[in-house]
Formats: C-alpha cells, sequence, structure tokens
C-alpha cells in the first residue's frame, strides 16, 4: 500500500495537498502505514530533541499554603516543532513514582498477625528521598514514539518530585491534576518556568489531542484523567490499572492484601510515594495521612464507606469520553483483573469506544506495539485505520501464545460462554465431588483455620482438615472458561469473625520445571462473611448459626486441558493475602447449600460432553 504523508495539524480533508507541499520545500513529516504512525528519520536524532520542563497550575490547594498546586511537566518533543512550525499530538504519562519512592523499612507495613476486629499496633513511617535531575522527570514512552512523530509528556503526580500539593492515593486532586495537564496542553491553564514564579510557557507546539498511557499506579492516573471529561483527551490504554483502592486493599468486606505486599494499606502507599517537597511533608501527613486515611480505611471491619466510594473510579464514569483500550494480565494478583474488566463493562453500556487486551501473565504487559500504534495513530491523528470500526473487541494472549499475539474473539466475557452450576459432594478431609447434579443430604464438613499453611500445600495435600476440596471428574476434551465464577458458600463460624478464602485450581498440581502461572491456580475470591447482606455493614457471627455468603471470584479466561481437574477449595485465611489471626476457628460448610457457577463456553453442553456426563 502506498504510504500517505501528512501534515499532522491540518485537517485530514486537506491532507494530501500538504503533505505534498511539505515534501517540495524538504520539512519533515508523520508518515502513515498500514494504519500506524512510522519511524521518520528527522525525528529520530535524539541530540535534536528540545527537552523542556515547567510547571502548570492545577485549580486546587492541597499543601496548606493558600496557593494553586502547580504540577511539575516535561516535554519532549522534535525540534521541527520549534523551527518548522509542525505541531504534533501528545502521549502524557504521569506517575507518583518519578522521583523515588521509600526505602523497605522493617515495620511500614501494618502487622497481620493479629485477630479479625482487632487494631494492629501503629507501624513506622519511612520517608522518601527525592531523586532525580531536571529538567527531565522521566524518559518512559520516548524512543518509541517521538521518532514517530508525536510529543511525549511527563508529570509528577501531586506531592510527588517538584510537583506541588499532597499525594491522596485516589483523590480528587489526582484526576484534576492530569487534567489541568492537558488544559495547558489546550491552552485553557497556565504553565509557568518555575514553581513560583510569573514567567508563563505556552504549548504552540501542539495540537492539543493528548494520548496517556502507563502501567499500574501510571495506568490509573490516564482513567483519573478521563473521569473529569477533560477536552483534549482522545484516547487512553491503562495497563493493570488500579480502579477502585476498596477493591485492592478489600475484598466483599474482607480486610485483604495485594498479592506480594502483605499487610500493605492506602495509607502505606501513602508514605510509599511522598517525595514531595519536604517542608510541605508535615501538613500532608497531618491532614491527608494521619486525619482523611486514618478515619476513612477502616482495616477494623473492612466495610465498604464513603471514604472508598471517593477512591472508586467507577463512580466518576459520567463525564468519560476518550476512547479507550484496557490491558491486564489474568493472573495479576497485585491490581487483580477485576480492575479492569468493572471499567471496560462499564464503558461499553456507556456506548465509548472500547477494546481490551488479556493476556495469562502477572502484573504489568502492554498490548502490542502495532495495536497502541493503531489506537494512538487513528484517535491523535485523525488516520482511518478501522480501529473504531473493528468487530472484536477483546484481545486474548491464549496460554501458549507469545504477548504479541492474542486471539482476537468478539467480547469478553466470551459471547458463547454460559453459566454452569456446580453442586458439591463430601468427601473432607480428603477430596469430595464437583458435579453438575445435585446429590441432597450430602451433609456438613467443617475446616479448620491455620494460616501457616500456604494454599499451594492445602490444594497439593491429600488429607488435611485446614481446607475443603471438591474436585470434578477429569476432563477428556479441553473447557474453556470466559467470565466472572460466582460462588454461594452456606456456612456456620464457630467465632463472630473469620476470613473465607476460595481457590479455583487444575489438579493434578504441576510442579515441574517447566509448569506456567495458568498450570494451577485458575482464579480466587475472599469475602468476609460479617458482610453477608451489605458491604457497607458488616455484623458479627452468631457462632454456629448459618449464613449465606455469596460473592464473585476474579474474572479470567483460560483454557483448562483434558487431563485436568476442576477443583474448588474452600478454607479460611490466606497466607498471601488475609489477616493472620490464632489458629483455629472453625467453618462447618452446608454442602447443600453451597454452588459455584462457571461460565463456560459451550455452556453444560460442552462440560458434560469433556466429562462424558449424560
Amino acid at each position: 500500500m502506498k504510504k500517505i504523508i501528512q501534515s499532522s495539524f491540518l485537517f485530514l480533508i486537506l491532507t494530501t495537498f500538504h503533505s505534498l507541499h511539505a515534501q517540495t520545500i524538504g520539512k519533515a513529516v508523520p508518515v502513515f502505514e498500514n494504519g500506524q504512525a512510522q519511524i521518520v528519520p528527522e525525528f529520530k536524532d535524539a541530540d535534536k530533541w528540545i527537552r523542556t520542563d515547567l510547571w502548570v497550575e492545577t485549580s486546587f490547594d492541597t499543601d496548606g499554603d493558600g496557593k494553586k498546586d502547580r504540577m511539575h511537566v516535561d516535554v519532549t518533543r522534535p525540534f521541527q516543532t520549534e523551527n518548522e512550525g509542525l505541531k504534533l499530538p501528545v502521549i502524557y504519562e504521569s506517575s507518583p513514582y518519578y522521583a523515588g519512592v521509600a526505602p523497605d523499612v522493617e515495620g511500614s507495613f501494618w502487622n497481620v498477625n493479629h485477630e479479625l476486629g482487632e487494631a494492629a499496633k501503629e507501624r513506622v513511617h519511612p520517608e522518601v528521598v527525592r531523586t532525580g535531575k531536571r529538567p527531565i522527570i522521566s524518559n518512559s514512552l520516548i524512543s518509541t514514539w517521538v521518532p514517530r512523530g508525536f510529543i511525549v509528556v511527563h508529570s509528577s503526580s501531586p506531592g510527588t518530585g517538584l510537583s506541588q500539593g499532597s499525594p491522596t492515593v485516589g483523590g480528587e486532586n489526582e484526576s484534576l491534576a492530569p487534567k489541568a495537564v492537558i488544559d495547558w496542553l489546550n491552552g485553557r491553564a497556565n504553565g509557568y518556568t518555575s514553581p513560583d514564579g510569573n514567567e508563563k510557557v505556552k504549548a504552540y507546539w501542539t495540537t492539543g489531542k493528548v494520548g496517556m498511557t502507563g502501567t499500574s499506579y501510571n495506568g490509573t492516573i490516564p482513567l483519573a484523567a478521563a473521569t473529569t471529561g477533560v477536552k483534549g483527551l482522545e484516547v487512553i490504554i491503562p495497563v493493570a490499572p488500579n480502579t477502585s483502592y476498596y477493591h485492592y486493599y478489600r475484598s466483599n468486606g474482607l480486610v485483604r492484601s495485594p498479592g506480594g505486599y502483605l499487610g500493605e494499606d492506602v495509607d502505606v502507599l501513602y508514605d510509599f510515594i511522598h517525595s514531595g517537597d519536604e517542608s510541605k511533608r508535615a501538613y500532608s501527613n497531618a491532614e491527608i495521612r494521619d486525619t482523611e486515611m486514618k478515619n476513612g480505611m477502616d482495616r477494623i471491619t473492612g466495610d465498604y464507606n464513603d471514604f472508598w466510594a471517593g477512591r472508586d473510579y467507577l463512580n466518576k464514569m459520567g463525564k468519560m469520553k476518550a476512547a479507550m483500550l484496557m490491558a491486564h494480565g489474568f493472573n495479576d494478583w497485585n491490581v487483580m483483573p477485576e480492575h479492569s474488566y468493572r471499567i471496560y463493562k462499564k464503558a461499553k453500556e456507556m456506548g465509548l469506544e472500547t477494546a481490551i487486551y488479556y493476556h495469562q501473565n502477572g502484573h504489568g504487559g502492554n498490548p502490542p506495539l502495532e495495536m497502541m500504534n493503531k489506537w494512538f495513530t487513528h484517535y491523535l491523528f485523525g488516520i482511518d485505520n478501522g480501529i473504531e470500526k473493528e468487530e472484536n473487541k477483546a484481545f486474548i494472549v491464549r496460554e501458549n501464545d507469545d504477548l504479541n499475539n492474542p486471539t482476537p474473539y468478539k467480547d469478553y466475557p466470551n459471547p458463547d460462554a454460559k453459566p454452569v452450576s456446580f453442586y458439591l459432594t463430601k468427601g473432607a478431609p480428603k477430596a469430595g465431588g464437583l458435579m453438575t447434579t445435585k446429590s441432597s443430604n450430602q451433609g456438613k464438613e467443617t475446616l479448620v483455620d491455620n494460616y501457616s499453611f500456604e494454599g499451594e500445600c492445602l490444594a497439593k495435600a491429600e488429607n488435611t482438615d485446614h481446607r475443603l476440596l471438591y474436585v470434578s471428574p477429569k476432563l477428556l476434551t479441553d473447557v474453556h472458561l470466559s467470565g466472572v465464577p460466582k460462588i454461594t458458600v452456606k456456612l456456620a463460624s464457630s467465632k463472630p469473625a473469620a476470613n473465607l478464602s476460595v481457590w479455583l485450581v487444575s489438579l493434578p498440581w504441576n510442579e515441574g520445571r517447566a509448569t506456567k502461572i495458568t498450570d494451577n491456580i485458575i482464579t480466587r475470591g475472599w469475602a468476609d462473611p460479617q458482610n453477608h447482606t451489605s458491604i457497607r455493614k458488616g455484623e458479627p457471627l452468631i457462632p454456629g448459626k448459618f449464613y449465606e455468603v455469596s460473592f464473585d471470584l476474579q474474572p479470567d479466561d483460560q483454557i483448562i486441558k483434558k487431563g485436568q481437574q476442576i477443583g474448588l477449595m474452600i478454607m479460611s485465611s490466606d497466607k498471601e493475602f488475609t489477616l493472620h489471626p490464632e489458629p483455629g476457628t472453625e467453618l462447618t460448610v452446608d454442602l447443600d447449600g453451597t454452588m459455584l457457577t462457571l461460565p463456560i463456553v459451550g455452556g453444560s453442553q460442552a462440560f458434560r460432553s469433556a466429562v462424558k456426563e449424560n
């Protein structure tokens, strides 16, 4: 296909004329092929890039000095935007991490070794030593996108680096800060050469069209900006974003840590990122960490409240207009896959242009560069490459495939997935059955909580009273799960409070050298039985009384291979994720009142065929 060469700042209808004119006078312009921005040699010379920094004034004051906070921003652009009058769109990343983070100090995380409902002793508060040199905040994205004809902008989020204000970990200022930067790029906000001066900086070199991307916290901020409805933000590509701090630090009323960070909570993350002005830290600590967070985070009950609702971006999507390509890993046990799915689902309901890319690995993992390029090229340059007309909206990397080779599907969950109900048959302390036909009078089985045993050990154990395990018949053909498993457990506790943890596993457990992340754990979920009627208000359990606890497990899309069995494991404390109360609490499960629902492609017929069940 013949290359289309155009000048980015002109209307699409005039593209051909002005591109040809640009060639005659020797000016460099963006080049597009197969719907993607190509590397232009004239944009590639890093020695000629113009790199500057500035401070953008926001609409808020969160550090208590009586002046509107200013965000530290850097810009990297081709020199042609200066001496040839070229205007280009922006790819923008914002982060709280650019200027360094707190050291790993013993006692900085909350101690999890205590009873549910009790307060842990006060933790240590480490200080961040700020790093970095002006004018460069970060070099991320630059080598990929500047040679392709984009300007790259970074900013440090409030209260980090040389940005003023207080970090709030999901507070309103973390949405309004990137909005201010985008407003500045469009001439609606003021930029200055210094944090306190009056010399203004204009963004005369951009078309004003902005795309945002980033991973983890850096992926949360694009969504935060998009929820403001700011004009000029055309597209976001969040990767493994934290879309709700409640979902990050709690599960269905239960105090639950993100994977790998046992004892972390929203105030721990605050300390971790607080790299801003040392003279303002005492104020921020007192106002945000020691008042707002201390009063709102509630590690005692784990209940949902207004503090958490204000840090849930699903609640703020009403103004969102930007197109969105979401990306996540199904085996991300840090920022779990529910974070991306809940936003993707809502964006579809709102009629926004959106698609989702999932892979089978853990935290992080960008979509293929070609995919990102097409999204940025379409929405920032206006190139008609068919992205918005794509019939397939879900791109899922299958278990043995390369990250750059996702399989396209019409949507996620797979439209052919249907809910299949599974029922339990007795078998404790060994394994019972997991069947699609219900057998009555299965009775009750009891497990004894002991956080000392990791979930992996319990799943592999042939005989133990520290978990209940129910397994399906052996699969004679592959079974494809796609969607959100749901479970209802009818249980009684021997104490007024108890952890409830559920794992869905593929058995037998694979421990070979070539074991993949998808081989054993299918998905997981956690809940507080005290919240069986309301996530906002738990109530102490009456020992011995049975309650129905219903909740979702984490979303998944996985092909369980033939020869395996699907196992449902119910336990109390989860050593990697929950609080660690003194061992001994007994959970008794009423098998007849417990049910698992799995989203299976092909529905009941597909599963029964896989196990040759009538």
